[in-house]
């Protein structure tokens, strides 16, 4: 019984070792993906916050600007 390791590795250790290396790097580029995408997101929203916010600033200028609307009178009702 020898339990020394040869030192040739077997076609299936070296088919092991490249589906692990080739593993590792797939998982690598697909965490820097998800990273890239949340950063491109997290810029869209700070884009879109500061859109809505002075839409909304300039709402409330033109709104604090304008006259009050005037409330309408009701309107009788027709009898038939």
């Amino acid at each position: 019984m020898s339990a020394r390791k040869s030192a040739v590795p077997s076609p299936e250790a070296i088919a092991r070792s490249d589906r692990q290396r080739l593993a590792a790097e797939e998982g690598a580029q697909a965490i820097a993906d998800v990273e890239r995408q949340a950063i491109e997101v997290r810029k869209n929203m700070a884009r879109l916050r500061e859109l809505r916010e002075a839409k909304e600033a300039a709402d409330a200028t033109h709104r604090a600007s304008s006259p009050a609307p005037v409330p309408k009178k009701r309107a009788t009702k027709l009898l038939r």
